[in-house]
């Protein structure tokens, strides 16, 4: 490392490692609930489970966010963050808001407002954390040297996703206007603003893995940063038709979905381009696996499967069905939790000296893992397709549908156990390399 305050990193990424054994821990109480092995009902509700899942999900890939820009903005702004102590702060209470809010689903302590369930109290320490983050960031950033447009982006990145939670806390008695409004957070966060997070690290690894000139690679960023706009924002609307709003939401949402796969073929283009043009031979290959995996991943599950299904004629029988959920897992996965990986994978030899490359754990972790999901991708896939059938085609009851497409959750129990095999050779190989040490500290 470079910087002495970018060990703050460390405790972030933990974080984000202990929250995902959490998500993955209730994944599994959900997947055998839906086998119809539901013996934890009375004391952990589906409902519950599924909550958890998802909100761990979002804070997981937050806590990784923010470890990834305490990382890279000292090192691209050649500053040291400008309070070390308080980002300490920052974590505590972060750490604590989603400790207290996980707990309290189990006591019904929620808005019940689905991936919003987080309650108003908390919602108000949300705000008060992330702008105590973005202001240490922002600071740090325009204090330095240097203002890249890599570091300029993964900051406009994070402080839109920051403005948009806020339509999210406005209270309506209308549930339309709720609605309206949730969406504003859930589709501008994962197919909007985070996509800008996600190109800002990109880039990052990119311009440190490859040996690519920068002007090359930060042109590139331009382009994605334009397609994430042009199609995320009015790609909403095919959301909108199924909460009241008019008819001709059906068809803009549509057709600007249909271009949201551009934004992540520009990324798959743009790394494997990079790649293949960068002379520099890095020795941390599992960093550049789980670099171009994002890319790649990514393209195809939030890009393609995400076209897949919107599309109004399509996504008038499959929508709030098992095939959202098959486009849900690969696009999280690709988009969000792989960038987390790679970052991860790049900054912990860095931070602790201990150079871990290529070991054979870490490549069985990368392997397991996404043949994992694709196979949970699969079997979401084919338990959507008969759900879509029976319940919207045939008209059968939606319990009768549930017990009827139990057995494709036996395939995806199996797989998930794969993926979770892989992410926890993953997590064994976090903590191998150890705490972060003042002696990996590179002379300036």
């Amino acid at each position: 490392m470079k910087y002495k305050s970018q060990k703050v990193a460390y405790w972030f990424f933990a974080l984000s490692m202990l929250l995902l054994t959490i998500q993955l821990t209730y994944g599994f109480i959900m997947g055998f609930a839906h086998m119809g092995l539901d013996g934890l009902h009375n004391i952990i509700a589906f409902n519950t489970a599924r909550a958890v899942h998802t909100n761990a999900l979002v804070m997981w890939l937050l806590s990784g966010f923010m470890g990834a820009a305490y990382y890279i903005i000292p090192e691209e702004a050649e500053h040291e963050l400008v309070n070390v102590k308080l980002a300490y702060v920052q974590l505590i209470s972060f750490a604590l808001v989603g400790v207290i809010a996980l707990v309290g689903y189990h006591f019904n302590y929620w808005e019940g407002r689905k991936f919003l369930e987080i309650p108003r109290p908390l919602d108000w320490l949300v705000v008060v954390n992330v702008l105590t983050f973005l202001g240490l960031i922002v600071t740090t950033l325009f204090k330095g040297k240097k203002r890249t447009t890599t570091s300029l982006v993964l900051t406009m990145g994070l402080v839109f996703a920051a403005l948009l939670y806020l339509p999210g806390m406005i209270w309506f008695d209308n549930q339309t206007l709720d609605s309206f409004f949730r969406w504003w957070v859930v589709h501008l966060w994962v197919e909007g603003v985070w996509e800008l997070i996600m190109g800002g690290i990109l880039a990052f690894l990119l311009i440190k893995i490859t040996g690519v000139d920068r002007e090359v690679i930060e042109k590139w960023l331009y382009v994605i940063v334009g397609l994430t706009f042009i199609s995320g924002i009015l790609g909403t609307g095919h959301h909108y038709y199924y909460i009241g709003v008019g008819k001709v939401w059906l068809i803009v949402g549509g057709i600007f979905s249909a271009l949201e796969p551009l934004a992540f073929l520009g990324m798959a283009l743009f790394a494997i381009v990079m790649y293949r043009r960068g002379e520099k031979k890095h020795p941390n290959k599992l960093a550049l696996n789980w670099t171009l995996g994002t890319a790649i991943v990514s393209f195809i599950g939030a890009g393609l499967l995400g076209l897949a299904h919107t599309l109004p004629q399509v996504n008038l029988y499959t929508h709030g069905t098992l095939v959202t959920a098959m486009h849900g897992h690969l696009a999280f996965w690709g988009a969000y939790a792989m960038i987390i990986l790679a970052i991860i994978a790049y900054a912990m030899p860095n931070l602790t000296g201990r150079k871990l490359f290529d070991t054979a754990r870490g490549t069985y972790a990368f392997w397991l893992s996404n043949i994992g999901m694709l196979g949970m991708t699969a079997a979401f896939g084919v338990a959507g397709v008969a759900q879509v059938y029976m319940e919207r085609k045939m008209g059968i009851e939606f319990g009768e549908v549930q017990k009827e497409i139990q057995v494709h959750f036996l395939v995806l129990v199996s797989c998930a156990t794969m993926f979770t095999t892989g992410i926890i050779l993953y997590l064994i190989e976090f903590v191998k390399f150890g705490l972060p040490t003042d002696e990996a500290l590179e002379s300036k």
